[in-house]
């Protein structure tokens, strides 16, 4: 069975915020800065550190 990446994202989040119940601001803060530092000039490296 395939499971779409995004898909399985979702549900692991989800499943984050209900049972760890983490405040909404850093939910917030974490998005972002995962959106800005993914277009930014540190991308290569945390490419290179995640693979």
């Amino acid at each position: 069975m395939d499971i779409p990446l995004w898909l399985a994202l979702i549900v692991v989040g989800w499943l984050g915020v209900k049972l760890v119940r983490p405040p909404w601001w850093l939910i917030a803060v974490l998005l972002l800065g995962g959106f800005l530092l993914a277009d930014s000039v540190l991308a290569p490296v945390i490419d290179t550190a995640v693979k």
